[in-house]
């Protein structure tokens, strides 16, 4: 039987044999999500070369059957898939800070992010965890990523900033983590850290800034160790809201950290009035960021 857990959330299936794991990965998936791409990113993940984890994905509301049953079956032939269901959905900030608060009684030392709809490579999780463990003082490590599109064609990359001081220094003008490529040190989450779940979008973004301005150290890998999926709406899917909450987050940016400069007020005001032009617009600018992002890193 399913077994209550708290009013939000129930546990549809756990067979995990162990009360410790080093490490909890996180999935949530929603009604819009393609099947088949949650099969193959829950694959991606079970066929790590790096095995000391558990993986908690959360259906955030109803879902089709079909999906409930694939992702049963997943869990009955791997017991390291714990599978749980929102009684409404959501949203994803809600979600991750269900399945962290969960993990809590396995004394994870990492949390790892996955999304529904992208592939980890094979040894992502033994790339980052080997790292983290040999660098003690880094608390968030992100990863370059290769961006496909729904065809599975190979249409771009993204590699972040490496340094923890150029990450910081770029905050104010844009979110200089890849998401779903990130792992935390749990610590973070014992300090009494979580995501925004007020917030349906950007909720990364914020969180970064809150532990950049209390002196969290980040780091970025080059290696690109996720095939992240940009569909064919993707310069349309951030809307107006998400728009005004990066503006939002590059303004927090800069006051805690203490960067408030014409420049970056100026960049974040554009990218706001670029958000809300048409889609050809935003993809030309997409590129143009892109660009710089590349001498950025280069340099």
């Amino acid at each position: 039987m399913a077994a209550r857990l708290a009013k939000h959330y129930t546990i549809l299936h756990n067979q995990f044999p162990s009360r410790h794991t080093e490490t909890l990965v996180a999935m949530a998936v929603y009604h819009k999500d393609r099947l088949d791409w949650v099969c193959q990113a829950v694959r991606s993940i079970l066929s790590q070369t790096y095995t000391d984890f558990v993986f908690f994905v959360i259906l955030d509301g109803e879902v089709p059957a079909k999906m409930v049953s694939e992702l049963k079956d997943f869990a009955f032939q791997d017991n390291r898939l714990v599978l749980a269901q929102n009684e409404k959905n959501s949203g994803l900030a809600a979600s991750m800070n269900h399945a962290l608060e969960w993990g809590m009684t396995l004394s994870p030392e990492y949390f790892a992010r996955m999304d529904a709809d992208d592939e980890s490579v094979k040894n992502r999780l033994e790339r980052q965890i080997s790292y983290l463990n040999k660098h003690r003082n880094i608390a968030v490590l992100g990863t370059a990523l290769t961006e496909f599109d729904e065809q599975g064609r190979q249409v771009g990359s993204r590699t972040m900033p490496a340094s923890h001081k150029q990450i910081v220094h770029m905050l104010p003008r844009r979110c200089s983590l890849n998401h779903p490529t990130v792992v935390l040190r749990y610590q973070v989450f014992h300090d009494g850290y979580r995501y925004d779940s007020d917030l349906n979008n950007t909720q990364d973004y914020f969180l970064w800034i809150e532990l950049a301005s209390q002196g969290y150290v980040f780091r970025n890998l080059k290696d690109k160790l996720l095939n992240f999926r940009r569909v064919n709406d993707f310069y349309k899917r951030r809307g107006f809201s998400k728009s005004v909450n990066e503006f939002r987050a590059r303004l927090r940016a800069m006051r805690q950290l203490s960067r408030l400069s014409l420049f970056n007020l100026v960049y974040a005001c554009g990218v706001l009035t670029l958000r809300v032009m048409p889609a050809k617009l935003v993809k030309l600018a997409y590129r143009i960021d892109r660009h710089f992002l590349e001498r950025f890193v280069k340099h």
